[in-house]
């Protein structure tokens, strides 16, 4: 188990492939379930909890699931975060944070590895806080249908 820092609450960090049921009930929990779109949603989160890299879990000394970190990499060179969600009523506690390092580490560490994510506007401060900054160098092909709406 690791400890969040200045608080209570114990979580341990694992990987972990989630089934595409209980990430979608996690997503219930999370602000993180407005960036899917709508259209073919229940087969896409099976398809990425079974396909993930890497795939890692944040649980509470009861068992219930508090955080999620998602990421593509070629273990080599760099790191692309799909996924980092916590819990709302666990934001702030520093799991976040725990989730990313773990990942940067699973994936060859911050010495050889550059870490991207798309950002949400509401988590840019939180990822600013990591050390990350906006990237000028990114491009974007996006042909997919996308309806937004938000898991509930």
């Amino acid at each position: 188990m690791e400890n969040i820092e200045n608080t209570e609450i114990k979580y341990r960090i694992c990987e972990e492939r989630l089934s595409p049921r209980a990430y979608i009930a996690f997503l219930k929990s999370t602000d993180l379930g407005s960036q899917y779109p709508q259209e073919r949603f229940e087969a896409r989160i099976a398809a990425l909890v079974k396909n993930v890299p890497v795939s890692l879990s944040a649980r509470d000394t009861a068992g219930r699931l508090v955080g999620v970190c998602f990421g593509i990499t070629d273990f080599a060179y760099w790191l692309f975060i799909t996924d980092l969600g916590v819990a709302r009523d666990c934001a702030g506690q520093g799991i976040g944070r725990a989730l990313m390092e773990r990942a940067l580490k699973a994936a060859g560490g911050k010495e050889n590895i550059i870490l991207y994510t798309c950002a949400n506007k509401d988590a840019v401060p939180f990822y600013q806080k990591l050390g990350m900054e906006k990237a000028q160098d990114v491009m974007v092909l996006n042909q997919a249908e996308w309806t937004e709406f938000t898991v509930v």
